[in-house]
């Protein structure tokens, strides 16, 4: 038994045309920066790492679209995959998060620095001295599955006090050990040592075709901004935080792969209790109040099949 939202969800938020966007200024296409001529962080804004995850590109498009420019400091603008982007078919919903790799799983020095070639490589390749310019990093995501918005980041204490102190989205996964599947975005270079300064945060504003995601993408982006002065300052909103450790990352190793029952997220799991099974392979909660992360839709060999975490505490 697999996941229980196998079929088409409601399209209510749709690509569309980047091509006014395209030129960018800074000899990279899809990347635009706007520097204040004041001392103050550079702050890096990231859309579409997955073609399909549309919210990143409403958050983004506002940004350019409203002339938000820096108080102090510098503003990077940019749009990660778009040829995954234009790929996308309303019929085939899902299919356009990539072209060949996954974009968000591919930034360790040796796949950078490899013989291997993809559409996914050569971007990552352009991109790497946007993201090294940048101190602090907002990679923009949404989920597969219509679930409450989540941080997720590396466990340094930069990340989790700049997310704490941000507010929304109000739940946190937080990773002691990296991703566990490759190494992403936020872990590029500096910002995946425990010795630099700079914040980085993906932030997964909700269902990926949901109007709603797009609306909570600009909010943050803009709490993004302002947390770091670049923007007026704004409210934090109060609500409760929650927080969870990744534990493991499971993934697909069979076409045999199916979960004990439908699962959509922050389901929980006793200790022991069977989550899935792949072929011969158990997958069993390896902790009491083992919640479930991001379960697959639709299992694919060699992709990330549920991510396994349990409660930590909040602290400030």
């Amino acid at each position: 038994m697999n996941t229980p939202a196998a079929e088409t969800p409601p399209l209510e938020l749709l690509p569309r045309d980047l091509a006014p966007y395209r030129q960018g200024n800074t000899g990279i296409p899809w990347v635009h920066r706007f520097e204040s001529g004041r001392p103050g962080p550079h702050v890096l804004v990231n859309a579409l790492t997955h073609g399909n995850e549309f919210c990143g590109m409403v958050a983004a498009t506002h940004l350019l679209d409203a002339g938000v420019r820096p108080l102090v400091g510098t503003l990077t603008v940019s749009f990660a995959n778009v040829e995954a982007y234009m790929s996308f078919d309303p019929a085939r919903p899902f299919e356009s998060r990539q072209l060949v790799h996954n974009l968000n799983r591919i930034w360790s020095a040796a796949q950078l620095d490899g013989d291997e070639d993809s559409p996914e490589l050569r971007r990552a390749r352009e991109l790497r001295p946007v993201l090294a310019a940048a101190d602090h990093i907002l990679d923009l995501h949404s989920t597969a599955q219509d679930v409450q918005p989540f941080w997720v980041y590396p466990a340094f204490a930069r990340n989790s006090a700049a997310a704490l102190a941000l507010g929304r989205p109000a739940v946190h996964m937080v990773m002691p050990s990296g991703l566990g599947s490759g190494t992403p975005v936020i872990q590029h270079g500096l910002h995946g040592q425990s010795s630099h300064h700079g914040v980085a945060l993906v932030a997964e504003c909700g269902q990926h075709f949901r109007q709603a995601s797009g609306e909570l993408a600009t909010a943050v982006a803009l709490d993004f901004l302002a947390h770091f002065g670049l923007v007026a300052p704004r409210p934090r909103p109060a609500l409760p935080q929650r927080r969870f450790e990744l534990l493991q990352t499971c993934m697909v190793k069979t076409t045999g792969f199916a979960f004990a029952r439908p699962l959509l997220g922050f389901e929980t799991f006793a200790e022991g209790e069977l989550i899935a099974t792949d072929g011969d392979d158990e997958i069993r909660a390896p902790c009491p109040d083992c919640t479930v992360l991001m379960p697959t839709r639709a299992p694919i060999v060699g992709r990330e099949a549920v991510y396994l975490t349990r409660p930590m505490p909040v602290v400030a």
